[in-house]
C-alpha cells in the first residue's frame, strides 16, 4: 500500500527516479506550460531551477522576479494573453501574493499556482506541515472568492496535476493551486514521466491577444457603477457553485470493511497508508479517505461513507485545518477523532495507530 504503487500513481509506462520538485516541473512543462514566474524559497526551489533551463528548450519564457509581488503580477499579465502561466512559492510567499490571486480570482483569469508549504507561522522554518490549508481553501486574499486546490500525495500525482490544473483553470477560468509540502517536494520515488493526456489549451473569447478585428475586450475586477459589483460577485458564486457541484474528487483504500476511517491529504496520507497496514496486521480494519480536492471538498462522498463507518480519525500536519471541513460533512452520530502535528512535527505510523485505538 505505498503510494508509489496504486490508485492514480500506477499507471503503464516506464518508471523513473524522481524528485517530487522535479516531476512537478516536468509535468508543467509538458502541460504546455509557457511561462513561469517566481521567486527563489526552500523547498520548492527546484522548481524554478529547473525551468530555468527546461522551459526555454520548449520556447517557453522563464523570468526570475524581484519578489513575490512581482511574480503574481508578472503571471496576471501574461495569464490575461491566454498563455499557460504558473509560478511556485511557500507558505510565506503565497501569502505575499494574496492580492495578485485577488485580483486573478476576481478577473476570471486562468493560471497554475503551487505552493510547497514548510512550517509557520511567520517566516517558521523549512520543515514540512500542512499548515496552509485554510490559506489555500479559503482563498486567503480580500473579497469573495475561492480557488480550485488540488493535493497530490506522490511524485506521480506531483507530474500529473499540472496538466489537470491548467485544463481546469481554463475551463472554469479561475486560478488553481496545487498544494504540496516539502516531504512531497524533496522525496525521490519512481514515476512514469510520460503524460496521460495531450495538451489542449481551449480556445477562447476572453482574452488580451492584441488583434484589432475584433470587438475590445477588458479583463478586470472592479466595477463601479449601480449594483455592477454585486452582480459580478453572483457570476463568480454561481461558478463556484458548479465547481462544488462537479469537481469534487476523494480516493478511498480499504474502505469496503472499515469500522475505523482515517481522513488525511498528502504527506499525512502517506503516513496514514503504513498506520493502516500496521493495524490491519493486528486485526483492526482501518481505511482511508483521502481528499483529492481540498476546494472542492469532497463532503458528499465523506457523509456517505461515515454513514456506516461512525468512527473518523482526522490525521493533519497541522492543528486541525481540514478538521473543520470534516465536521461541516459528517452528522452529529459520527465521533469525530483528531490527531495533529504543527510547526514541523511528523507524524509517524505508530504514533497514528496508537491513537487508532483510542478511537
Amino acid at each position: 500500500m505505498s503510494p508509489s504503487n496504486h490508485g492514480a500513481a500506477a499507471r503503464p509506462g516506464t518508471r523513473k527516479l524522481v524528485q517530487g520538485n522535479i516531476a512537478l516541473a516536468e509535468g508543467a512543462v509538458r502541460a504546455g506550460l509557457n511561462c513561469y514566474f517566481g521567486y527563489p524559497i526552500t523547498p520548492q526551489n527546484q522548481i524554478p531551477e529547473y525551468l530555468s533551463w527546461r522551459l526555454p528548450e520548449t520556447g517557453g519564457v522563464f523570468l526570475q522576479a524581484e519578489s513575490e509581488l512581482a511574480s503574481i503580477n508578472m503571471v496576471l499579465g501574461a495569464a490575461a494573453t491566454g498563455a499557460r502561466v504558473m509560478t511556485s512559492s511557500s507558505g510565506p510567499g503565497i501569502s505575499l501574493m494574496q492580492e495578485g490571486i485577488s485580483f486573478l480570482a476576481g478577473s476570471q483569469i486562468p493560471c497554475l499556482i503551487v505552493d510547497v508549504m514548510r512550517c509557520g507561522p511567520g517566516l517558521g522554518g523549512i520543515k514540512p506541515t500542512q499548515a496552509d490549508y485554510y490559506q489555500a481553501t479559503r482563498g486567503g486574499g480580500h473579497g469573495d472568492y475561492r480557488t480550485i486546490v488540488l493535493a497530490p500525495f506522490s511524485a506521480q500525482e506531483m507530474f500529473d496535476f499540472p496538466m489537470r490544473a491548467f485544463d481546469l483553470a481554463e475551463h472554469y477560468r479561475n486560478p488553481v493551486l496545487i498544494l504540496s509540502d516539502a516531504i512531497l517536494g524533496q522525496l525521490k520515488e519512481p514515476a512514469v514521466l510520460e503524460p496521460a493526456g495531450i495538451p489542449r489549451p481551449l480556445p477562447n473569447t476572453w482574452a488580451l491577444t492584441g488583434a484589432h478585428n475584433r470587438p475590445a475586450r477588458n479583463l478586470r475586477s472592479m466595477y463601479l457603477s449601480g449594483d455592477d459589483q454585486e452582480i459580478h460577485n453572483n457570476v463568480l458564486w454561481e461558478k463556484y457553485n458548479r465547481i462544488e457541484q462537479e469537481l469534487p474528487e476523494a480516493e478511498q483504500i480499504e474502505t469496503d470493511d472499515a469500522d475505523i476511517l482515517i481522513v488525511a491529504f498528502g504527506s499525512a496520507a502517506r503516513i496514514a497508508l503504513s498506520a493502516i497496514r500496521l493495524a490491519r496486521e493486528e486485526g483492526l480494519r482501518v481505511g482511508l479517505f483521502r481528499p483529492v480536492t481540498l476546494y472542492p471538498y469532497p463532503g458528499k462522498a465523506l457523509r456517505e461513507l461515515t454513514s456506516r463507518v461512525n468512527r473518523v480519525l482526522v490525521v493533519e500536519m497541522n492543528m486541525g485545518q481540514m478538521l473543520d471541513d470534516v465536521r461541516l460533512a459528517v452528522t452529529d452520530e459520527v465521533r469525530i477523532h483528531f490527531y495533529g502535528r504543527p510547526g514541523g512535527g511528523v507524524p509517524t505510523p505508530h504514533d497514528i495507530l496508537a491513537k487508532i485505538k483510542e478511537c
